[in-house]
């Protein structure tokens, strides 16, 4: 790592989640995903715009959702492998589509959304995570984004409730 000496740990990398924003990018969730190294976008974005205010903040990474459409969401893949600190990260809107073994593919963690429920799991020795919804409330729902740490071989992961 650029800046790092021989026989130092290397620096943690903050990663801002965030998913189903479907068009609505609170100012809580940029304030929360302030200071990240990077930001993964797991899909139900809603507008090309909600891309770039985050690009603002930092690099994003982002999928489709099921609820993107039109051709500036044509560009999003639909599943993302990400790298960071020596972790592998696969992003994918709906985990219910999982179409390989993450652990035997090599992944640290799973990242999507969909659900709108946030949630942190760890299944076979893989970090499964879901930051919940950062858009418009559904249901009871809290309005959410997440955070990983990542370094030293470690993942740790963080559900943020948005006060909205």
């Amino acid at each position: 790592m650029p800046g790092t000496n021989r026989g130092q740990e290397a620096a943690t990398r903050v990663v801002g989640v965030i998913s189903d924003t479907h068009g609505l990018l609170r100012p809580e969730a940029i304030m929360e995903l302030a200071g990240s190294d990077l930001i993964i976008h797991a899909g139900d974005v809603g507008a090309p715009e909600i891309l770039d205010r985050l690009r603002k903040v930092a690099s994003v990474v982002a999928v489709r959702g099921n609820a993107d459409r039109g051709p500036w969401a044509k560009v999003l893949p639909i599943a993302e492998a990400v790298r960071v600190a020596e972790m592998d990260l696969y992003v994918l809107h709906d985990v219910s589509e999982l179409d390989l073994d993450p652990r035997a593919a090599g992944f640290h963690a799973v990242i999507s959304g969909h659900s709108h429920q946030p949630r942190i799991e760890h299944r076979n020795g893989v970090l499964f995570l879901n930051p919940g919804s950062a858009g418009p409330r559904r249901f009871a729902l809290p309005v959410s984004v997440a955070r990983l740490h990542i370094g030293n071989g470690n993942l740790d992961a963080q559900i943020i409730k948005l006060s909205v």
